[in-house]
């Protein structure tokens, strides 16, 4: 009878040990051989996120049902789940839809999980489309407007309905904004018959200066695009720092020398 206190103590000494290592987690043996805990492992919850990106937008024949195309995480309703297409606003001119989809953060994803997929979310639109612009999420915009219906057509940078290409000073505005060139690229004097089009752009180049500073302060480069007027807007062709007509003839013989034979050749500006 004497030995069975002792013996018992052990037992509830270790349920009581077990309990404690329950609450703090794993105890892992360090350098020196004593025990030190480690983090909690965060558990895996479901978040509602906004797509990688939309691909692609159609409407039925209704013109009310719309499907939008979304890239998701990949690997089925494991990684991406409850895709939804909300309307949050309408206008006259615009529809705006948010697309969402839930996925699991926190933990290791699963190597799944790390590639894309396409999801489709559908939604009924309070009322036909027609010319108004579709807004998914604010940085992708669709219009019914010159589409292969069902399917909507993307717009670009320009917008749904870029300036058309006349000889005004919003359509050279675009056609500036179709060059590879630096933001704040000045302008030239505009050559434009409707069809064809040339100017000169100039670009700031190395450090900016105060005013009034000296010489080799304030650099830019300068060079002469050419432009043929095509249904999605002006169209550059040619690029060239050279007099006349030759390096644009040398790509489009077409090319009026009216607008080119007495452009003088460009310098550099310091």
């Amino acid at each position: 009878m004497g030995r069975t206190r002792p013996l018992l103590t052990v037992v509830l000494l270790s349920a009581v040990g077990v309990l404690v290592l329950g609450a703090c987690g794993t105890l892992r043996a360090g350098s020196d051989g004593a025990a030190t805990p480690t983090e909690p492992t965060e558990s895996p919850r479901w978040q509602t996120l906004a797509p990688f990106r939309v691909t692609a937008a159609r409407l039925a024949d209704d013109r009310r049902t719309l499907s939008v195309d979304a890239e998701v995480p990949g690997g089925g309703k494991t990684c991406a789940r409850d895709v939804k297409a909300v309307v949050t606003d309408t206008s006259d001119r615009t529809v705006w839809v948010q697309v969402t989809f839930s996925a699991l953060t926190g933990g290791t994803p699963r190597a799944d999980c790390r590639t894309t997929a396409t999801a489709t979310a559908k939604v009924r639109l309070p009322s036909p489309l027609g010319h108004r612009v579709l807004s998914v999420g604010n940085f992708t915009t669709f219009t019914a407007d010159g589409a292969d219906l069902p399917h909507l057509r993307l717009c670009g940078e320009l917008g749904c309905h870029p300036a058309p290409t006349g000889c005004t000073p919003a359509s050279y505005d675009q056609a500036v904004t179709a060059l590879d060139v630096p933001d704040h690229t000045s302008r030239g004097e505009e050559r434009c018959d409707g069809e064809w089009l040339v100017f000169d752009v100039s670009s700031r180049m190395g450090p900016a200066c105060p005013e009034g500073a000296g010489p080799g302060c304030g650099a830019s480069h300068s060079d002469r695009w050419f432009f043929r007027a095509e249904k999605s807007g002006w169209k550059p062709i040619a690029r060239s720092t050279k007099g006349g007509c030759a390096d644009v003839h040398g790509i489009e013989p077409a090319f009026p020398s009216a607008l080119c034979a007495d452009l003088p050749p460009l310098k550099r500006s310091n």
